[in-house]
């Protein structure tokens, strides 16, 4: 069955949030406004991923004109003869439409002709009224610019290809636990041995084909097991017990797992053969301060690392504070909040004087270095512990060039809640710490972690659930 041949009217907001959205519409046609030019044009100044997005989209309408020739601009362009290879398909066959004509479709009353929204829902308009059979629907990131061209009676849609799942509850939490009566059906085949200090088993059935590498598993018994698979082939699996870093002679940097999500984020965390770990939980699970300390553990006093470097997307939750004097990393201090809350923790001892928690703190700060994202581009880190903070407002753009600095020696630990993003156009399913989860969910040297258990404080708790 043929599909119907339909007309996508494209708003800038979608162009800037992913200007290869030219090259995913398949077979179907696209229509950009005069207006969409314009705005692109408007954004194009600044060093900012708005700006690179809206340069990048001029850039992919010029070569798409340059290489029409002298053929008639009405006619369309041919989308698949500059496509990708990434987004190049067989059934990449539509055409771009550049608007020629002014329109000539009146707005309600309610809805003034000067500003740029309405001007692009008028050619959207005009479109569907000139092209009835081609089942035209204008695309937006922007949820008014959606909702008054419904009220209009124009097809509205969001732009969903850059989303990574269908459901933020889709996404896989890393902690998975075994039934009941699981030992009693795999215990015929099972193996089990040591092995440097660590325990193994090699478990076969076909439960295990839906394993992935460093998912956690436990048993919700009084045999207190927890476990985490190091390798998975068919119906074969390998699986290490985990460490117990609930106890006193396990702990990390000062720091005991108060529940069983974070001794598995410890795990992960206090793992060299874990190069991407990310962790994502509601605010006071201890996110922050887990990191913090593997990354002071194993840079100090292990020596894996020689330094930890920590960023975050510089997105205000309020009003801005306008511009910040001072270095890169003081511009950088008003953002690192939850690192100086967290650093203040792990170096206050009471078992200590003023003068050795003074010593501790100066020493621990100048192994960490705050840097921003705006710089990170063309950058390369041997040997660093990276810590990439409030990830939930990246997009899957800026979550690829983060993680691609990483060179040899380096882990990358990302931290975020799906919950309070706050970078516009961006949502659970389509931010890039979504992204990443879902994509490195089956490579041997990453893990993830959903953590669901606050233990900041009763009233945190409490004011996480009640408000």
């Amino acid at each position: 069955m043929v599909r119907q041949q339909r007309l996508f009217v494209l708003d800038s907001s979608v162009l800037i949030h992913d200007p290869a959205a030219l090259f995913r519409f398949e077979e179907h046609d696209i229509y950009i406004p005069m207006m969409v030019l314009e705005e692109l044009d408007a954004s194009k100044k600044g060093h900012s991923e708005v700006s690179r997005n809206a340069r990048q989209a001029s850039r992919f309408f010029d070569e798409l004109i340059r290489n029409n020739g002298d053929k008639d601009i009405s006619d369309g362009l041919e989308l698949a003869a500059i496509a990708p290879k990434r987004h190049h398909s067989e059934h990449l066959a539509g055409k771009l439409y550049f608007q020629t004509q002014s329109n000539q479709v009146h707005l309600p009353d309610g809805l003034p002709h000067d500003i740029a929204d309405n001007k692009i829902l008028s050619a959207a308009l005009c479109m569907a009224e000139q092209r009835p059979e081609r089942g035209v629907v204008l695309v937006s990131k922007d949820t008014n610019l959606r909702i008054k061209a419904t009220v209009v009676g124009l097809s509205a849609e969001d732009y969903f290809t850059d989303q990574a799942l269908d459901d933020l509850d889709l996404l896989h939490s890393g902690i998975q636990e075994l039934p009941e009566q699981f030992w009693n059906s795999h215990s015929k085949e099972m193996e089990s041995w040591n092995e440097g200090g660590s325990t193994y088993y090699r478990i076969r059935g076909d439960d295990v084909k839906k394993w992935y590498p460093n998912l956690c598993l436990h048993v919700n018994d009084d045999s207190d097991f927890k476990a985490m698979v190091r390798e998975v082939d068919g119906d074969s699996a390998l699986i290490e017990y985990a460490k117990d870093y609930s106890q006193e002679n396990h702990c990390v940097w000062g720091i005991n797992a108060r529940n069983m999500g974070q001794n598995f984020a410890l795990n992960l965390l206090m793992d060299p053969e874990v190069d991407f770990v990310s962790l994502m939980g509601m605010a006071g699970t201890g996110k922050t301060l887990m990191t913090l300390a593997a990354a002071l553990t194993q840079t100090l006093d292990l020596n894996r690392y020689r330094e930890i470097i920590m960023t975050r997307v510089t997105v205000a939750v309020g009003e801005d504070i306008g511009f910040l004097p001072g270095t890169e990393e003081e511009k950088m201090t008003p953002w690192m909040g939850a690192l100086m809350d967290n650093l203040e923790v792990l170096t206050q001892s009471e078992h200590h004087s003023d003068w050795e928690r003074q010593v501790t703190s100066e020493l621990v700060k100048n192994r960490i270095k705050v840097r921003s994202l705006n710089f990170m581009r063309g950058r390369t880190f041997l040997n660093k512990f990276i810590i990439i903070d409030e990830a939930q407002n990246l997009t899957s753009k800026q979550m690829k060039t983060l993680i691609t600095r990483a060179g040899p020696g380096t882990k990358v630990v990302c931290l975020g809640n799906a919950a309070q993003i706050d970078t516009p156009y961006l949502t659970g399913t389509t931010s890039g710490l979504t992204y990443a989860v879902d994509r490195f969910k089956n490579w041997a040297h990453s893990g993830h972690i959903t953590l669901t258990v606050g233990e900041r404080s009763r009233l945190a708790d409490f004011a996480a659930e009640a408000l």
